[in-house]
């Protein structure tokens, strides 16, 4: 009798030990069984809360939505997609913490996000010293530049570079020389700032004036008085939390004669209605996703466009915009990945240097080794806001 339940204690012992071994190998992605393959695992570091929400949040809701499609559909190579998404709330060392978490804890294949620029130069280190994939969601070309020093990091958003150079030349066909720029001072901002700067000689551009605000701050009087008085024809803002729609209601109530651009982190309608009417007439740059109806049939972006606005809008209840857009593009660069060669590190990241044509939200991308973005400045389409929606620039 003792020696049964010795034995059988011995079998428990046993199945305890390779269940924790199946479960182990179904975290790291491997196959455990014939008709149980474990899961692709993929991190995620969006802003869902905090000041960067509203490029956080739209970009949680789109890896949900895809995730779940793609599981309904049978997955990828016979493997289940699971998607782990950290809420960094746009802080740059809790964004840092959620990726070594991801990597070492997760040990996930490859990082989309972050949301913005700030965090995604804090975190980009961690990726390159880790082996790991990372394809940003954040404009900065500091981001991916020089590409041979960035070697496992990727973007998806357009250049801030070629956001500006679009800017500039809309600038220029006015005859407009004098301009003034308003900044935030996050790393979105001072990116932005620099390359508006850097830009300007280029184009003749004389700025005049140049201000800069906290993502926090609630009022810019003060610095919109001094770009009033400057001689400026035309203002820059550039930011992407709520204090851009801060800046336009100010200008308004402080009657600025000039024409106002915005940057391509304007691309939720949400900055619109905030601005409570004082978003009217802004021109700013933006992938076609905001009115993909106008495009013409035979547009290579059309029918991914109008697939993925029309899932979110019909699920969420609410606008696209192009911040989910960009989760959608980063996470799909990954699935192609997966599909070709699987969840092997190194390989994705070649697959991906050198995919060329893919289509996204943002654009086609033509990744190479000198070319960690993938787009140029053709990638945007010019917008006003008109009767408070997005609408293509005539």
């Amino acid at each position: 009798m003792k020696r049964c339940c010795i034995t059988l204690a011995a079998l428990v012992i046993l199945a305890l030990v390779l269940n924790a071994g199946c479960r182990k190998k179904e975290e790291e992605g491997l196959e455990i069984g014939p008709s149980k393959p474990g899961p692709y695992k993929v991190g995620a570091l969006f802003a869902v809360t905090g000041p960067a929400s509203w490029l956080g949040d739209p970009e949680k809701k789109t890896v949900e939505m895809i995730v779940d499609q793609i599981n309904k559909a049978g997955g990828i190579n016979g493997h289940s997609l699971r998607v782990i998404v950290e809420d960094t709330g746009a802080k740059e060392a809790d964004a840092v913490s959620a990726i070594k978490k991801l990597i070492d804890s997760d040990r996930v294949c490859a990082v989309i996000g972050p949301s913005t620029s700030g965090e995604s130069l804090a975190v980009l280190n961690v990726a390159q010293e880790k082996g790991v994939p990372l394809i940003s969601c954040a404009a900065a070309a500091t981001i991916v530049q020089p590409a041979d020093q960035k070697k496992w990091v990727f973007k998806v958003p357009q250049m801030d570079s070629d956001c500006v150079r679009r800017i500039y030349d809309y600038m220029k066909e006015k005859g407009w020389t004098k301009v003034a720029l308003i900044t935030t001072t996050t790393g979105f901002g001072a990116a932005g700032k620099k390359q508006l700067e850097d830009l300007s000689k280029e184009y003749g551009i004389e700025i005049v004036a140049n201000e800069t605000y906290k993502p926090t701050d609630t009022d810019m009087t003060v610095q919109l008085t001094k770009i009033k008085n400057s001689g400026a024809q035309a203002l820059v803002n550039w930011s992407i939390e709520e204090g851009q729609s801060t800046v336009l209601t100010n200008a308004k109530q402080l009657e600025l004669n000039m024409q106002l651009f915005q940057s391509h982190g304007f691309g939720n309608l949400k900055y619109v209605e905030l601005a409570r009417g004082a978003a009217e007439g802004v021109i700013f740059p933006a992938g076609p996703l905001l009115a993909p109806e106008g495009l013409p049939d035979n547009h290579p972006q059309k029918k991914v466009l109008l697939e993925y606005k029309k899932a979110y809008e019909a699920k969420y209840k609410d606008r696209v915009s192009t911040f989910g857009g960009h989760a959608y593009d980063a996470l799909y660069l990954v699935i192609e990945a997966l599909k070709a060669v699987g969840p092997n590190k190194v390989e994705m990241r070649d697959f991906i240097e050198n995919k060329k044509g893919f289509v996204g939200t943002a654009g086609v991308f033509n990744f190479s080794p000198q070319d960690h973005c993938g787009l140029d400045k053709t990638a945007f389409v010019m917008y006003t806001v008109k009767g408070g929606k997005f609408v293509p620039l005539q």
